[in-house]
């Protein structure tokens, strides 16, 4: 592993999804709708990686960008709309999940050829509609998804920044500045070492005693003992 000892000043933030991890039961399902009705090429279907008795599926958006599906032996199958699934791109759901999934297309001609692929399928879709920024057709997936097809992209944050909800969400004057322009980060010559266990930023869902042994793991060893990058058919 390689980048642990360079200091940088840079910009760099996140430029776009690499993937998208999305539950199934039924893997078959999910991959014949988005192979066939959306039209994105299947890259990936294996065993996935540490995990017993589980499939990872990956299809593919774009050269860098995949969507992309786990199938474990012990996924619940109950979908309860306004809570575990919003059902329609305004729907309630429980805090920290997908409301929706929206997905990119260059211009409003292939929107309209994406509306016109995924009817041609025997779905429903909703739209085009013009949301001034971005112009979107709505549908449905299979197991409850909600999905979207937009284009528009360089949205104007001084034309779409409603001081109102600013207001409304608690932000400040200087918490905006911070979000419209995030501070730079000075990468330090040394990796930055992991914080106490005892801070409050956000935590994966393991055993109090599993969290406390993985994230005490050194950089190197994870690299060295946790990849995988065998396929599973020859070349």
């Amino acid at each position: 592993m390689s980048g642990n000892t360079t200091g940088t000043t840079s910009t760099l933030h996140p430029r776009g999804v690499n993937h998208l991890a999305l539950s199934t039961t039924n893997m078959k399902e999910q991959l014949e709708f988005w192979c066939d009705v959306l039209g994105c090429p299947l890259r990936a279907l294996y065993w996935m990686h540490g995990v017993d008795g589980c499939f990872h599926g990956f299809v593919e958006l774009s050269e860098d960008s995949y969507v992309a599906f786990v199938q474990h032996p012990e996924n619940p199958t109950r979908i309860e709309v306004g809570v575990t699934h919003a059902g329609n791109p305004g729907g309630k759901v429980t805090h920290g999940t997908m409301q929706h999934l929206a997905l990119h297309v260059d211009t409003l001609d292939e929107l309209y050829a994406m509306r016109d692929r995924i009817r041609s399928r025997g779905v429903h879709v909703l739209g085009p509609i013009d949301h001034g920024f971005i112009q979107s057709i709505y549908f449905a997936g299979p197991e409850g998804l909600t999905l979207e097809v937009a284009v528009g992209h360089d949205i104007d944050e001084k034309a779409w920044v409603d001081p109102e909800v600013v207001g409304l969400c608690g932000i400040s004057d200087d918490e905006l500045k911070r979000m419209i322009s995030p501070a730079q980060f000075d990468r330090p010559a040394r990796a930055v070492p992991q914080p106490p266990l005892d801070s409050t930023g956000p935590r994966m869902a393991y055993t109090p005693a599993a969290y406390e042994r993985i994230m005490g793991l050194d950089d190197q060893f994870v690299w060295d003992n946790m990849s995988e990058t065998t396929p599973p058919v020859a070349s």
